[in-house]
């Protein structure tokens, strides 16, 4: 795999992922916003509904993987830079939805590289208008993104639930 600086901070619906990776911005360390959140608040100020934008889940999660692909072409291997979900994340949710794995998305899941990657236990379950997963798929997800990213040989550390503070430094202790 090509050496950069990138982590991934991923999990499950209601992991406590945004909380963490704004944690770690407001320390100063860079971030890159969840693709799939930046694509709903698109199509939301577009006038379009969560129901429109999600009816076709394939097609928003090809959407989404573009996103990503655009994201990572623009940014420096050599920054340390903290990713709200990775490239292997589409194929959790794909599989999750039992969608085809297309070539492109098998493709650019062989040429993402991260250094590490960091999968935060769920905390307490909620829902709000881009988060529409029942609990019964946020637990399939959890274990479909572990699997996504161990099988292309991602080193994957469990972070356990703790106040946000003691996450971040967990994190930035296992770099």
């Amino acid at each position: 795999m090509e050496a950069n600086n990138w982590y991934v901070i991923t999990g499950g619906p209601s992991s406590g992922k945004t909380t963490l990776l704004d944690t770690l911005s407001n320390a100063g360390h860079t971030t890159v916003p969840e693709a799939a959140r930046v694509l709903i608040d698109k199509e939301i100020q577009n006038g379009l509904t969560i129901e429109e934008i999600r009816k076709d889940e394939d097609t928003f999660q090809q959407k989404v993987l573009e996103l990503k692909l655009e994201s990572e072409r623009n940014l420096d291997a050599q920054s340390l830079i903290f990713f709200d979900r990775g490239i292997p994340d589409t194929e959790a949710y794909l599989l999750l939805h039992n969608f085809e794995i297309r070539p492109t998305l098998t493709e650019a899941m062989k040429g993402c590289h991260y250094k590490k990657v960091f999968l935060l236990d769920p905390v307490i379950f909620e829902t709000d208008y881009a988060r529409i997963e029942t609990e019964e798929q946020r637990i399939k997800l959890q274990k479909l993104l572990e699997e996504s990213y161990t099988k292309l040989g991602f080193e994957v550390v469990k972070v356990p639930v703790l106040p946000v503070a003691e996450r971040a430094k967990f994190i930035l202790e296992n770099l």
